[in-house]
């Protein structure tokens, strides 16, 4: 080693995932238009491979067991945000109980728009139901009156104006998967795209 050499320069900011950039702001994209839901008509339903339903009104959900996580945020169009701060239910506490071989989940939102999970995936606190952002109530315009958030995958897979989740035995893409995007979407592998 040559004397003097102090080898590359370190970024003293955050490790993004790759390809990521930072932004302050919370960008809005959506693949449809903003559905309106009141929170007196909202409902979220589960439902298992055999049929059977759980039901929650929005007075039902407020009533659950309420987490505040703070986490990042990924976006396949390359935007992260950092030290989000959320309140919600976890999926832990709506899947206590149900009797399930599933593997699987469908996330359905009010408008028509799905996205597929694995079902270990929205277990052991790493996905929330959420109504609230920033102290807040959720914003329509980023999934309100409540979202899916699952911030270990890229945020598409966080449905927006979420209504329910089906559980499968067997993977079924959803809305994005099928247009071309990877059916798991690791920010930290760069899964953007089927084949990445």
């Amino acid at each position: 080693m040559s004397p003097g050499f102090q080898g590359r320069r370190r970024s003293s900011g955050p490790a993004l995932p790759p390809g990521q950039y930072l932004t302050e702001d919370f960008p809005v994209l959506s693949a449809g238009p903003t559905p309106r839901v009141p929170v007196d008509t909202w409902e979220f339903v589960l439902s298992t491979e055999t049929g059977t339903e759980f039901r929650w009104t929005w007075d039902e959900m407020a009533g659950l067991p309420q987490e505040n996580p703070t986490v990042d945020i990924h976006c396949v169009t390359h935007w992260t945000k950092l030290g989000t701060s959320w309140q919600g239910v976890s999926l832990d506490t709506l899947l206590d109980g149900v009797d399930t071989t599933a593997r699987y989940a469908l996330a359905h939102s009010y408008g028509g728009y799905t996205t597929n999970l694995p079902l270990d995936d929205l277990r052991g606190g790493r996905a929330w139901v959420v109504h609230t952002y920033e102290g807040g109530p959720l914003p329509a315009e980023h999934g309100g009156p409540a979202r899916l958030l699952v911030p270990h995958l890229y945020f598409w897979k966080s449905a927006k104006w979420v209504r329910g989740i089906r559980l499968l035995v067997d993977d079924h893409p959803g809305f994005w998967e099928t247009a071309g995007y990877h059916d798991y979407g690791d920010p930290w592998r760069e899964q953007r795209y089927a084949g990445d």
